[in-house]
């Protein structure tokens, strides 16, 4: 068994008992596998493994990998995205996780428009206020929200978060916790959404305690990066 199938099948493992001990079905989960700086070889086999939602950071990137993989996979992407490369990640991806700003959600929806389809998206909140992390600030994510209800080119599903890196993965909970809260303030706001995508190869399991259905995880899959 090759070294990122057996890393898969741990990884899946543990997804299923930190759903099983917070109560959940494991099937609620998605993998996102994090495909960053991995080289098109161990992609496929990771796909040939099982994987099937790819989470790309860069944009230049990721088309390449797309030219070359195709869309027999989900896309999403998760790194930071500015306006200027909207059309790029219409074209590209099937989810974005890492919306946070109007100007930029209006972009999108433009492209999307342009495109004829609808793109998922998930709103990213800064719940650290790290200046090093991109991310809406907690108390404008309603507004931002109610924004992007209005564009019929966007399907907002969700919100998406990145605690600051910890050694003890339970020193992201706290996080987490205020991420599954601001996602219940907004349903009771009218805004209806159902996922949320947190926790990476360190903490996934104290995300999905937390309720996570979205992780993204890249080195626990694919080993330590480049």
């Amino acid at each position: 068994m090759s070294e990122i199938k057996k890393n898969l099948l741990g990884v899946k493992q543990r997804i299923e008992k930190a759903a099983q001990r917070a109560g959940r079905d494991p099937h609620e989960i998605k993998l996102v596998a994090v495909s960053k700086t991995v080289e098109v070889a161990r992609i496929n086999e990771a796909i040939q493994a099982g994987v099937s939602i790819l989470g790309e950071n860069y944009i230049q990137e990721a088309q390449k990998k797309i030219d070359e993989i195709g869309k027999r996979v989900s896309w999403h992407f998760i790194g930071h995205l500015q306006s200027n490369k909207a059309k790029y990640a219409v074209r590209l991806f099937d989810m974005v996780h890492s919306l946070d700003s109007l100007p930029l959600a209006e972009e999108l929806n433009r492209r999307a428009e342009q495109a004829n389809q609808v793109i998922q998206v998930m709103i990213e909140v800064n719940l650290s206020q790290e200046t090093t992390k991109f991310g809406i600030d907690e108390e404008r994510v309603l507004n931002l929200a109610k924004g992007i209800q209005n564009l019929s080119h966007l399907s907002l599903e969700g919100l998406m978060t990145m605690p600051p890196y910890f050694d003890s993965p339970e020193l992201s909970r706290p996080y987490y916790i205020a991420l599954r809260e601001l996602k219940e303030k907004m349903i009771k706001e009218g805004v209806l959404m159902k996922e949320l995508s947190m926790g990476m190869s360190n903490d996934f399991e104290i995300a999905i305690e937390e309720g996570a259905t979205f992780v993204r995880v890249g080195t626990a899959i694919f080993g330590p990066r480049k």
